[in-house]
């Protein structure tokens, strides 16, 4: 299904690969359906994304009414042309958009990925790094003619949601205590960014960063998978010194997590200052500000996940802990490499390879660029990140019982997911089902009682009437013919009197 998503050149076959993408998803998630929580889950991203989905095939159909083609290349003809008005096109670019939404976990349709963790820990890997929600934001690069035409009125949309996206679900990933949810947090962020940059006109920046963080998030789901084989816990609180018990995937887990946080020279550093560069170069300086937050706050994160779990002092219960073996440990050494120098394929290397820029087939995509302000100041925010985790979460100098005591309130509603969730219930609760029980009461008394069982009934009726004259009785029938014998009489006397 992705190969085909990733292969069409029309919308047609694209959406019907997305919606194969997302069935295909949902029977992952719920693989263990006899647990609820597994089967909940699967139905959770099913529906939520087909939000979404409804969107982006009125989109479609839109561009299909303006262009009489399903061929992306004859939309964006249309496009440069400009057949397709700006209004149109602005409209038919957003609503593709929410399609990419749900796909890719974009607030506020992001609900559904924390809990499709429930899935196997192989399937994680795979759905975070190269699958159903790396979808969204490929679907928005590949018709991105369409998102930038018109001095690209749609992308700053995408740039404002991807940016809200980004930080919201980073200072989740910061306060929550289940490791495959510290890291689908971060893959929401991670998404958020890729997001923001193709807002930004960053269209080498997202896609180098998809690939980037595709690697170092496989190998971090994967370690996290070593850690559950290990130790049979995914509470990070319950954790500690499993770098002892399980050096191997501490190693391979520290290297991802130290990527995907933006320490140089990995693969994760190069790709995040490629956005940021796009962010500061294109859009207004606050989103920069808030893009450096967010990057800050994603090693923060990425600094518990790995200091909580593998060092300090060994977890109470963690003396059955052990190193996997070596069919789990030779997949995430192999994305470790990856991790690592990856990133080194955004240079030139003259004579040979023109970058990252050129390997994207897009006639505006850019080559690698380096910003040193931009690159100084993310490494610092990086490293001071990983250093005030390290206070923090190993060494226990730096308390957070001040910021606890003047933020409480903000902590509570991070930990408590922004409480999307619950008012997402609330409005399944007595919006939802108070409109489909008038649906439901319009059905019966309107389409099933008059407009379907109301003229049987009426004919019912007639019939029950106009059979009382049938009695069975000779002279009955004999008395209607001389009757009728006698008006037809009349009939024709007077006609022929007058």
């Amino acid at each position: 299904a992705m190969l085909t998503l990733v292969l069409a050149d029309n919308f047609l076959l694209l959406y019907v690969a997305w919606e194969l993408v997302g069935i295909c998803s949902y029977l992952l998630i719920g693989f263990w359906h006899e647990r609820p929580a597994a089967k909940e889950a699967a139905k959770k991203a099913f529906i939520v994304t087909r939000i979404g989905d409804v969107g982006m095939l009125i989109g479609i159909l839109l561009i299909y009414r303006e262009v009489g083609s399903f061929s992306m290349f004859d939309a964006f003809e249309a496009v440069s042309s400009g057949a397709m008005t700006q209004g149109v096109t602005t409209i038919a670019a957003l609503l593709l958009f929410l399609g990419a939404m749900g796909k890719s976990a974009q607030f506020p349709f992001h609900v559904w990925l924390p809990d499709a963790m429930e899935g196997p820990t192989p399937v994680s890997a795979l759905i975070h790094a190269a699958t159903m929600v790396v979808a969204g934001v490929f679907l928005v690069a590949r018709v991105y003619p369409i998102f930038s035409a018109y001095d690209g009125d749609a992308l700053f949309v995408v740039a404002v949601v991807g940016l809200i996206t980004a930080l919201m679900a980073s200072t989740i990933a910061l306060v929550s205590v289940d490791l495959k949810r510290i890291l689908a947090y971060s893959t929401i962020s991670h998404l958020g960014l890729m997001m923001l940059a193709l807002g930004a006109a960053g269209y080498t920046a997202a896609i180098f960063h998809l690939l980037a963080h595709g690697f170092a998030k496989a190998l971090l789901f994967l370690g996290a998978g070593s850690v559950m084989h290990g130790t049979d816990e995914l509470d990070i609180r319950k954790m500690g010194g499993l770098r002892k018990a399980m050096p191997m995937t501490a190693f391979l887990f520290s290297l991802g997590a130290l990527s995907l946080g933006g320490i140089p020279i990995l693969s994760g550093f190069w790709s995040k200052d490629e956005i940021l560069l796009a962010v500061n170069d294109h859009l207004n300086k606050s989103f920069i500000v808030l893009a450096l937050f967010t990057a800050f706050l994603s090693a923060m994160y990425m600094a518990r996940a790995m200091f909580v779990p593998f060092f300090g002092k060994m977890g109470e219960d963690m003396d059955h802990a052990h190193e996997s073996p070596m069919a789990m440990i030779v997949p995430m050494a192999l994305l470790g490499i990856f991790a690592a120098f990856f990133g080194f394929a955004a240079f030139n290397w003259p004579g040979s390879y023109d970058g990252i820029g050129s390997f994207i087939f897009f006639h505006e995509a850019e080559g690698f660029h380096f910003n040193w302000w931009l690159g100084i100041t993310s490494i610092i925010l990086a490293v001071g990140a990983f250093v005030l985790g390290y206070l923090i979460y190993l060494k226990g100098s730096v308390s957070l019982e001040g910021f606890h005591s003047k933020m409480g309130s903000l902590v509570r509603v991070a930990e408590g997911k922004y409480y999307f969730d619950e008012v997402y219930q609330w409005m399944v609760d007595h919006v939802v089902m108070l409109l489909a029980n008038f649906i439901g009461l319009f059905d019966r008394v309107v389409v099933n009682d008059l407009a379907v069982n109301g003229p049987a009934n009426t004919v019912r009726r007639l019939g029950i009437v106009m059979r009382l004259h049938v009695t069975g009785h000779v002279y009955s029938y004999a008395l209607g013919m001389v009757v009728g014998t006698v008006a037809l009489s009349l009939f024709w006397w007077f006609r022929a009197v007058s």
